[in-house]
């Protein structure tokens, strides 16, 4: 499995990362990424977060995802952290997270690195991942790369319908689909929507679309049932396509009960605001 760029990027995506796997890390700590050249032998780190404070006791951390065995990795990845510290004469401290797919793999004598294993560098191995329940959102992401097609498939899908704003399941929805193609090299964009389920999930059922509703709710019960299904309707249209013209909202608030209902099903699958004219203009209703 190639893990690349997006691999690191998973991290800075996703606040607090960094905090959960590595002990001391403050999770309100800003870091940013690079994969710098160190020059003398042509080593390059994959993933070096530094961090954007001045504040020199916040480590600077250099992350590593290592899934095959090499028995030169550990004497490499060491070599490349220190000449990396002389080339550019680093004056904070600093910390290592070595991701790899278990204790099994082949990696080179850790003998010469003991101490540095036990106070500086964390390994996470993802197969410890594998079987855990109740994982954070983070942990989830990452325990998608210890799993089978079927089990990321169900994670994947958890972890979409856990997303608590839009925002925030849009930007799962896109790392997940990166890990999947990059685990999966296989499939097809098609065929991980249709392996998510994205087509038939029922978005009704994440916790922004439930916050929406239960506000849409409390609101109905007060301004009564007709005003409350249109407020909804208006506020998921909006969430989707930002603000609604006058007009419309005007003309959606006008609907009856069951119309609003019909329109509160379909806008699920409105891809833009003329997919909404069309339903209107089906619905006898132009604008």
């Amino acid at each position: 499995m190639k893990t690349d760029k997006w691999f690191y990027k998973l991290f800075l995506s996703q606040p607090g990362m960094l905090a959960e796997l590595l002990p001391g890390i403050d999770a309100d700590w800003e870091f940013t990424y690079s994969a710098p050249v160190i020059k003398e032998k042509e080593f390059r780190l994959d993933g070096v977060f530094t961090p954007l404070s001045d504040d020199v006791t916040i480590p600077i951390v250099f992350a590593e995802a290592q899934m095959q065995a090499d028995n030169n990795f550990y004497r490499r990845y060491f070599a490349e952290i220190f000449l990396y510290l002389e080339q550019y004469e680093v004056d904070r401290t600093w910390r290592g997270l070595l991701i790899l797919p278990s204790q099994s793999v082949k990696l080179g004598s850790e003998l010469p690195y003991q101490e540095l294993f036990e106070r500086r560098v964390t390994r996470l191995y993802l197969s410890d991942l594998k079987q855990k329940q109740n994982l954070t959102p983070n942990l989830g992401l990452l325990q998608l790369l210890a799993s089978d097609q079927t089990q990321s498939a169900e994670l994947g899908k958890s972890l979409l319908r856990a997303a608590g704003t839009e925002a925030e399941f849009e930007r799962r929805l896109s790392l997940i689909e990166t890990i999947l193609a990059n685990k999966f090299p296989d499939l097809t964009k098609e065929m991980i929507m249709q392996i998510l389920d994205l087509k038939q999930m029922d978005i009704t059922q994440s916790r922004f679309y439930q916050e929406i509703c239960e506000e849409g709710r409390q609101e109905g019960r007060q301004e009564g049932r007709q005003q409350g299904e249109a407020r909804l309707v208006l506020r998921l249209l909006s969430k989707r396509f930002g603000a609604i013209d006058e007009a419309i909202a005007n003309q959606i608030s006008q609907l009856e009960i069951p119309q609003l209902e019909s329109l509160g099903e379909s806008l699920l699958d409105f891809q833009s605001l003329d997919d909404l004219m069309a339903w209107l203009a089906a619905s006898g209703h132009k604008i």
